[in-house]
């Protein structure tokens, strides 16, 4: 028992047992403390309110079968990880970049298992870009804070403190967040405390979507320097991307150690990728006793190892497609076509090598015996479905999938039967359909690397069929009161998440948040009376619940301002005066309609102007058990919206260069950062003891500075806070 926590060590001596009974004396050296049933409860309510992106975890459910690192594979790169991220020296990040394919995530994994299981292990987060929650960085430094908060019961309290004194964490800023419940906690534990070292597993941080998040996370992770008590080590992989080198350059050089995967020396890569090749063309013999216990002989392998160019992506894709052929002769063949088309590309392209696997893998889901007409039907499926996998901005069930494209998902499944080699696909149906590697996306999408036309997906035509879907499916499942509440007061706090979910299942959810973004990406031309015109006339109110029961209005009022932006460049007055109203009508009234979505048919229409086109065109929408409407003005006025939060009077106001961002200094000695479009709060700065009396942003916007009635002007950075 000598790794628990004093008050609950216990020593135990004198036992006896008499008559079927047994006793026991405790010699209690100091308290004995029983935990409190309670208090772990209310402890679990208050992480409970920190958004976590369930598939981060390096090991969470639906990550599990994706490798590590093999035996007597990457032994001296690990070794130096290893010594790294045990050290005590200043530099605390190490930076593993390299090219799509070499390896990064397989080692990030290999790592963060070691440390989970010697306890040392802080937390990880992979991202995956389009993977949803893991696809940006909105959930990013909650899901750390919880991770870290189960580690100990003291980072449990200390974050759990932090999340009683902060609400509103989760809507606030990537610099509070970070700030609030991750680094405070970290900086109070004290210096005996265990693990007194802990590290930090980051994989993929490129494929994080906003290139702002990503010069701000590493921003803030150089703070982590500060901490005195515990040691706190980042792993952190990508590949070299241009925000990710401009944000390294500005951390000094003794704070951050760099390793390029690329610049391995090529004879290493190639023995670890031949023990991989080895390790996974044996599990194929093991399956199939017909086989040569030698097949396919090492002079194979050599080959195999040649055509990989470095690229263990290629050699996981090509085990893949072998496996998948279940009868031997087929496994021959397809050894046979793999080492046909790697053999003629010129050596030094590793990139030709990736593009020619994935034709060959697509080109083989393609029967051969089927008669042109039968597979070009196939061709023009599988160009609809493929192209709408990598276009997706969060990943959904094959399931949900079929249903947001109007296909059977029978159907969906007959038709990627064959492409398990390149395409996640589980058995469990309730789980993601994934992409094995994001760089099938870049070929897929990539005219110049995917040249076989029955393959290349056009974006445009890609996204311009997911908004169609999207808003196909929102007219046939989005209807007033889709939860059944029947009250128009129900709050979205007291209704079960579940509810929701089974009301506004994961296709429509992702339809009611990406159907405007798909649009834009689509290049769509708007005009009158066009099918987006037609639903939201028929459907804006439904959609705009919706919404509200998702949590998610500050994302829908951008999605109507988006679509502003492209009824504006369309010239059409009748589509862009409507747009405009419903931005006037969502601002005025999000605050009510976010809290009890059903106000929208109530309150929202009543309180809104008597010429809004929104509450003419949904008059009939209104409740018919108010007896006399309230007075309202005719038009809407110059305000657009009333932001509130603080709580004293306001004594300065300002915007940011671009617009996009409002400041407010007030005397309850706050300044609070406001996203000027949607009105949400961005994040509140404290530090000041007496009211403030102006602000100021920088006029390139990254520096706020405030005066205050303490005397003093405080500079701040606009971004982190």
């Amino acid at each position: 028992m000598s790794g628990i926590p004093e008050p609950f060590q216990l020593n135990i001596s004198g036992t006896t047992a008499t008559d079927g009974a047994q006793a026991f004396a405790i010699v209690n050296y100091g308290s004995l403390s029983v935990p409190d049933v309670e208090s772990s409860r209310k402890r679990d309510d208050l992480l409970d309110r920190l958004p976590y992106a369930v598939e981060a975890q390096f090991n969470a459910y639906n990550n599990q079968h994706d490798p590590t690192c093999l035996p007597d594979t990457r032994v001296t790169l690990l070794r130096e990880i290893y010594t790294w991220a045990d050290g005590k020296d200043g530099r605390f990040i190490y930076w593993l970049n390299g090219l799509a394919g070499t390896g990064k995530s397989t080692i990030a994994r290999t790592v963060a298992r070691k440390y989970f299981e010697n306890g040392q292990l802080g937390a990880s987060f992979f991202f995956s870009r389009g993977g949803g929650d893991v696809g940006h960085a909105g959930k990013f430094f909650t899901t750390i804070a919880v991770q870290l908060a189960r580690k100990s019961p003291s980072s449990q309290q200390y974050i759990c403190d932090a999340v009683r004194k902060n609400a509103d964490i989760a809507t606030q800023s990537l610099g509070d967040q970070w700030r609030q419940v991750v680094l405070g906690p970290l900086s109070k534990l004290s210096g005996d405390s265990y693990p007194s070292s802990y590290l930090l597993v980051i994989d993929a941080l490129d494929e994080c979507e906003n290139d702002e998040d990503i010069r701000t996370i590493l921003k803030l992770l150089a703070e982590a320097q500060a901490l005195q008590t515990v040691r706190l080590r980042v792993l952190l992989t990508s590949r070299p991307e241009i925000p990710i080198r401009h944000g390294f350059g500005q951390i000094p050089e003794t704070e951050h150690q760099d390793f390029v995967l690329h610049h391995i020396s090529p004879s290493m890569v190639d023995h670890d990728i031949t023990i991989f090749l080895e390790y996974n063309l044996e599990l194929i013999v093991q399956k199939k006793p017909s086989l040569s216990s030698s097949w396919p002989g090492k002079e194979t392998v050599k080959q195999l190892v040649q055509i990989a160019s470095g690229l263990f992506i290629w050699a996981a894709i090509a085990c893949r497609f072998i496996q998948e052929a279940e009868k031997v002769f087929l496994i021959q063949k397809r050894l046979a076509v793999i080492l046909q088309t790697g053999s003629s590309i010129v050596e030094g392209q590793p990139e030709k090598h990736l593009d020619k696997i994935y034709t060959t893998v697509l080109r083989h889901s393609i029967p051969a015996e089927f008669s042109e007409e039968e597979k070009e039907n196939i061709l023009s499926m599988l160009r609809d479905i493929l192209g709408s996998i990598v276009t997706l901005l969060s990943p959904l069930s094959l399931p949900s999938l079929s249903r947001l494209l109007k296909f059977q998902s029978e159907e969906v499944d007959e038709y990627l039967e064959d492409l398990h080699a390149i395409l996640d696909i589980p058995r469990d149906q309730t789980r993601l359909l994934r992409l094995h590697h994001p760089s099938l996306r870049d070929f897929l999408l990539n005219k110049d690397r995917c040249n076989d036309p029955d393959f290349c997906v056009d974006e445009k035509q890609a996204n311009k069929t997911l908004a169609d879907r999207c808003i196909q499916l929102m007219s046939t499942s989005l209807r007033e009161d889709i939860c059944d509440v029947t009250k128009p007061g129900m709050l979205v706090a007291d209704i079960e998440r579940r509810q929701v979910e089974q009301r506004l299942p994961l296709e429509v959810q992702y339809a009611c948040l990406h159907w405007v973004k798909h649009l834009r990406k689509s290049d769509a031309q708007l005009r009158d009376n066009d099918y987006v015109h037609q639903f939201l006339q028929e459907h804006l109110l439904h959609w705009l619940e919706a919404l509200s029961w998702m949590q998610k209005m500050p994302e829908g009022i951008l999605e109507i301002i988006s679509l502003e932006s492209i009824a504006l460049t369309a010239d059409y007055h009748g589509l862009y005066a409507f747009i405009h109203d419903i931005k006037r009508f969502a601002l005025h009234n999000r605050a009510v309609i976010e809290q009890a979505p059903l106000q929208a048919y109530c309150s929202a229409l009543l309180f809104t102007p008597v010429e809004s086109i929104v509450r003419k065109h949904f008059s009939g929408k209104m409740s018919r058990w108010v007896k006399r409407e309230p007075e309202m003005e005719k038009n809407w006025s110059a305000m657009l919206q009333t932001l509130e939060g603080h709580s004293d009077p306001v004594c300065a106001v300002a915007f940011s260069p671009d617009g996009k961002q409002l400041a407010s200094g007030s005397s309850d000695e706050t300044i609070r950062l406001w996203d000027a479009a949607t009105g949400a709060m961005l994040q509140t700065l404290e530090g000041h003891s007496d009211s403030v009396g102006a602000v100021a942003f920088s006029p390139d916007g990254k520096q706020l500075a405030s005066g205050s009635s303490d005397e003093t002007i405080r500079l701040w950075d606009a971004a982190t806070g």
